[in-house]
């Protein structure tokens, strides 16, 4: 390990994405084509996410917020509509719902999937309820089946997040097939990259012409260039990224084997200790991780570790952060400490970790050795 006061040997990011000569090629191809929107490049790229996902029909879009908004709209979820959804998420999956004045109804998650609880789904339903949205997180599945058949007996509209599930699996159906509509998002520390972007997929071909109309500022089905139909936005994803994608979904296989790889290295270097808990797939599940999360055992100082790290040279994070102890929640809805204490109790100890297919096992080493180092100087002193 490096001494703090030293010149540090290494800096290892949180994550690199994995773009090599293909990607090149397939984003020059587009530069020299002159053709950088509404080209040729979209289509294969939502037949390849369509295929993987086991759907019929998909509609890239600029992001994955943008797709979790307009499968809500598309959906007709609305103005004080209550939508049961997890406070353990990236923001976006309970702002798509403010956005059409829908109202989130969080129930708490399960300390194992970090899902939404499906026994906590009793307790939150109204006379308002209209859906539901459930969260894979992290690439693992939440217990989407039970969801969905709750879900399916009350008549509600489902909003499956998928949006870091891409190349998952449970009992051999992908993640991403479960819901009325579905999204995917492709950040560059997503499963697939293309900068930035989203695909939202649906078996419903009425809900996939009024989204990819909603995408294309509310055009018709045959995109006359200034007739509007709806309301719509500009959702459209560009042809350099949509390239991009294709080229990611093709080389799909080849990325996966390398987080699998770094999965498999984290195991071997941290799986022994008794103060953190690894991401694992249960019975039943595949997993294609998007980020790497442990837990730290809750005496340790989970904020002094990342800055103990920092000081290692390598990144690490909080994730999640509730949803509802953000600001402008707790200043909307008077959410305060405690109301869901098994999400709380999770977000105070987990500590996401450097991950890419890219990450060497040397570097997975220097990782988990400064991770010991500091908890094993944290417990000394």
């Amino acid at each position: 390990m490096t001494d703090p006061g030293s010149t540090l040997t290494r800096r290892i990011p949180l994550a690199r994405p994995d773009v090599g000569d293909r990607e090149l090629e397939l984003v020059t191809e587009v530069l020299r084509s002159d053709i950088l929107a509404l080209g040729p490049f979209a289509p294969r790229f939502e037949a390849a996410i369509a295929a993987a996902a086991g759907r019929s029909e998909a509609i890239a879009c600029s992001s994955g917020t943008a797709g979790l908004h307009m499968g809500v709209r598309a959906l007709g979820i609305g103005d004080g509509d209550e939508v049961l959804t997890t406070p353990f998420s990236f923001v976006a999956s309970a702002n798509c719902l403010l956005y059409e004045r829908a109202i989130p109804k969080f129930v708490d998650i399960e300390e194992d999937s970090l899902g939404m609880d499906p026994d906590g789904v009793a307790a939150a339903v109204t006379p308002r309820t209209r859906a539901i949205l459930p969260v894979h997180v992290f690439g693992r599945p939440c217990r989407i089946e039970d969801l969905t058949s709750t879900a399916r007996d009350r008549g509600w509209a489902i909003v499956e997040d998928s949006c870091e599930g891409l190349g998952s699996s449970v009992r051999g159906t992908p993640l991403g097939s479960f819901g009325d509509v579905a999204v995917f998002a492709f950040y560059p520390n997503k499963q697939i990259t293309t900068g930035e972007g989203g695909m939202v997929v649906t078996d419903d071909p009425d809900l996939a012409e009024a989204m990819r109309s909603m995408r294309n500022q509310g055009r018709d089905a045959d995109g006359t260039w200034l007739r509007h139909v709806r309301l719509g936005f500009n959702y459209r994803l560009d042809e350099l990224s949509a390239a991009l994608g294709v080229a990611q979904m093709e080389r799909r296989a080849e990325l996966q084997r390398g987080r699998e790889r770094v999965v498999a290295a984290y195991e071997r270097a941290l799986g022994d200790r008794d103060w953190v808990t690894l991401p694992r797939p249960s019975e039943g599940e595949s997993v294609d991780w998007f980020v790497y999360v442990v837990r730290l055992h809750p005496d340790i100082d989970r904020d002094a570790m990342i800055g103990q790290l920092a000081s290692h040279g390598v990144a690490s994070r909080p994730y999640f952060s509730p949803i509802h102890l953000q600001p402008f929640y707790r200043e909307t809805f008077g959410f305060k400490p405690g109301d869901f204490p098994v999400t709380e109790r999770v977000a105070a100890s987990t500590l996401a970790l450097p991950f890419s297919s890219q990450l060497s096992d040397d570097d997975v080493r220097y990782v988990a050795d400064a991770l010991i180092e500091s908890v094993d100087a944290a417990v000394r002193g």
